[in-house]
Parts: C-alpha cells; structure tokens; sequence
C-alpha cells in the first residue's frame, strides 16, 4: 500500500510540475519501452492513412491538369455514397437501440452538424488553391495541430506534457524544412489572385478539421466507429448532393467522360473511403492529434511520386523533413497522454450510461462495469488516505497532550516531596 502511494505521488508530483516530469522521464527513459510493437503499428498504420491522401492528390492533379476537371464536391459525393451504402446500411441491419432510426431519434442534429463541417472542411482547403500558393496551404494547414491540441484539453479533457509539445515543435520543424525544400526546387506554384482571402480559407480549413477529427475521436472511443461512419456516409451524401446541385451543375456537365476519368475517378473515391474507414481504426489505437501528426508526411509522399510522374526537381532537404517528421511523430507516441481524473471520475459513469448504452451494446457492459470498479478503487484508496491522515492527527495530538502534561506531573510530584520533607522537619 505504501509503494502504491508513492507512486501515486510521483505520479501527481509530474503532473503537477510538468517540467520534473520531463526530467524524470528523461532519466528513466528506456528505448524498449518506447520502441514497443504498439508504436511500430501506429506508425505503420499513419504512413498508410499519408499514402491515401497521397493517391487522392495525385489523381485530383491528373484530373485537373490532363481532362480540366476541377470537381471536388462530386468527388466527395462518390466518397460519402461509399461511406453511406457500407456503414449506414449497416446501421439499418441493426435491431434495438443501436438502429438508425434510434440514433437518429437522439442525435441526428449532432450528426448534421458534424456532416456539414466534414464536407466543407473538405471543399473549403480545395478553393483555397484558387487564391493562394502551395507553400501558403503546406504551412498553414499546419494551423490543425494547435487546434486540435486546444480542442482535445477542452473537449476530451487530455493533458500534454512538455515532451509532446517539443514533439509538435520537431514536427513543423520538418513541415517547414519541406516548404524550403519546395522554394528551392521552384514549386512555389499557385495562384496569388487574393492571397488573404487564401490563406484565410486554409486556416478556416485547418479548423473545420479539427473540429471534425475531435468529434471522431470522441465517438469512436466512447459509440462505435460503423455510427460514426455511417451517419457522415449518410449526412455527407445529403450535404455534397445539395451543394453540387448548387455550385458544380455548370463543371459536371461540362465533364467530358472516358474510361481514364472513369479510372481516375474510381482511384479517388477509393482512396477517400479507404481513409475514412482506416482512420478511426488508427485513432483507436492513438488520438487525433497523433495521427494528424502522421499526416504531415502526406505532402512529401505525393512530391515523391511527383518526381517519377511529373518531373518534379528532387531535393535532398525532402528525406531531412520526412526523417525529422518521424522523430517527432515517434517522440509524440513515446509518452502517453493522460487525461484528467477529476473530470473522468465524476462524468464518466453517467456519459457511458447516456451514451454507450443505446448505441454501442457490444461493449457497453464491459466499460460501464469497468469504469464502476475503478470508481470504487478510487473511492476506496481515498477513504484509506483519509483514515491514515485522522490517525496521524489523534497520534499528533496525544504526542502534544504527553509533552503538555508530563512537567505539570514532575512539578507536582516535586511540590508533594517538599511538602513531606517541611512535615518531617516540624515533627
């Protein structure tokens, strides 16, 4: 029990002075504790997610370049109907609470909202090209990282440390040694019709996908990922149809159909539902921020496949900044992320209840009955504490009785022998 207090208390100790912690860390830091096969797998697992994007930029430029198709609400559509056919007729399959009908009964409001920043999020950083440069979206897409960092302690309630803040700072170090890279070799290439307006729908871009990576994460871990996937399938489907009616009828029509679009096309929207499906897998095992993280190697991913197709100038400075990427993606995932006990000890309980209960009835019971157990855990060591301290005080105040009374007593018992050897004298 004493060996669990203080552990307990170092453990308090580095939370409360982030700055010890680091220092502990570095002193008891371990490579085969870092390197373990859940780090090798998420790594993996985020530089596949980095090669899909990869595949969606490549056939989007193709698109744009070689067929003059610059469609990118007909491309999500394809996208959302993948998701909606897949997942959401999933959802109709189920009987009970986990139905469509039910969650959409509890929350289809929530998932109209997430849809709409979802598609957006998406078209918005597709217009920022039309007005800013490639170097301007590469550096202010970066804007995600910090907001979702600021989300995640608000909404999730996940406290960093200082070695996941130097993390992110190695990271952008790297985005930002490409973005040399690229002013090097000459791409500096985009329009410059409004830069600020540009930059502003990159970093309104950056947001909308915080917003929605958040929203993810926290589903995934606290519903089910077919829920999440199956109402943005259903909701993005509504949303990407209405606006295409609306923005793109002139460009669709325009479209000048053949088998290398139809190809092109196919390529994309399987790469995007691949994506989809793969990342809340990956947030699963990690977090948001962490896979974002992985993410940056996307952009040095398509410049390599550039330099074979369209004749990209190769620059030594893209291996430094995918090799500094990593290092800070691996420095990020060496330490986990804890998030506050206070806020999970009192909430949890009645968010699994409100929430797990209806639409995740696979595991509901195995994470109610948990979180019960270490609420009582908690409890329990709490009242121990509190016993061990009111015995520490009772000790404290008879310690403080004992010196009080013990010269009184002295000093009486030295008044009574005066008093005998005075009545002896007389006699």
């Amino acid at each position: 029990m004493a060996t669990k207090q203080s552990e307990d208390a170092s453990r308090y100790m580095s939370y409360e002075n982030p700055s010890s912690g680091l220092m502990v860390w570095i002193r008891k830091f371990n490579p085969k504790g870092v390197f373990t096969w859940q780090l090798a797998k998420t790594l993996a697992m985020g530089q596949g997610l980095a090669g899909l994007i990869c595949g969606t930029a490549i056939s989007s430029q193709f698109l744009a370049t070689d067929f003059r198709v610059n469609t990118p609400m007909l491309q999500s559509f394809f996208n959302y109907t993948l998701l909606s056919l897949t997942y959401t007729t999933m959802l109709l399959c189920r009987t009970g609470d986990g139905n469509i009908l039910q969650i959409l009964k509890r929350r289809w409001w929530k998932y109209l909202l997430l849809g709409l920043v979802d598609v957006e999020a998406n078209y918005v950083v597709v217009k920022a090209y039309q007005y800013t440069t490639l170097t301007s979206v590469q550096m202010l897409d970066c804007f995600v990282i910090p907001v979702l960092m600021i989300l995640s302690w608000w909404v999730l309630k996940t406290r960093y440390r200082p070695v996941h803040y130097v993390a992110v700072c190695i990271c952008l170090l790297g985005v930002g040694a490409m973005v040399g890279a690229d002013l090097l070799a000459g791409r500096d290439q985009g329009s410059t019709s409004n830069i600020l307006l540009g930059d502003g729908l990159v970093l309104l871009s950056a947001t909308l996908y915080a917003v929605s990576n958040v929203s993810q994460e926290y589903t995934v871990k606290n519903l089910s990922r077919v829920e999440f996937l199956g109402m943005v399938g259903l909701f993005g489907t509504i949303i990407s149809t209405i606006q295409m009616v609306i923005l793109e009828r002139n460009e669709v029509a325009n479209i000048q159909w053949s088998w290398q679009v139809g190809l092109l096309f196919s390529a994309f929207a399987l790469c995007m539902y691949t994506l989809y499906s793969c990342m809340p897998i990956v947030m699963k095992l990690s977090s948001a921020t962490s896979v974002n993280l992985s993410l940056l190697t996307a952009d040095l991913f398509s410049l390599f496949c550039g330099v074979f197709i369209f004749q990209y100038n190769f620059s030594g400075l893209y291996l430094v900044s995918l090799v500094i990427i990593l290092i800070g993606f691996i420095a990020f995932n060496a330490v986990p992320t804890p998030t506050d006990r206070t806020d999970a000890t009192t909430s949890s309980s009645s968010s699994i209840c409100e929430e797990g209960c209806f639409d995740n009835p696979e595991a509901t019971q195995n994470n109610i009955t948990k979180q019960e157990v270490d609420v009582r855990i908690t409890t329990e060591e709490e009242e121990e504490e509190e016993e061990e301290q009111q015995e520490g005080w009772k000790q404290e105040e008879r310690g403080k009785r004992e010196r009080v009374s013990g010269p009184s007593q002295r000093l009486g018992q030295g008044n009574d022998y005066v008093a005998a050897v005075g009545c002896s004298t007389k006699m």
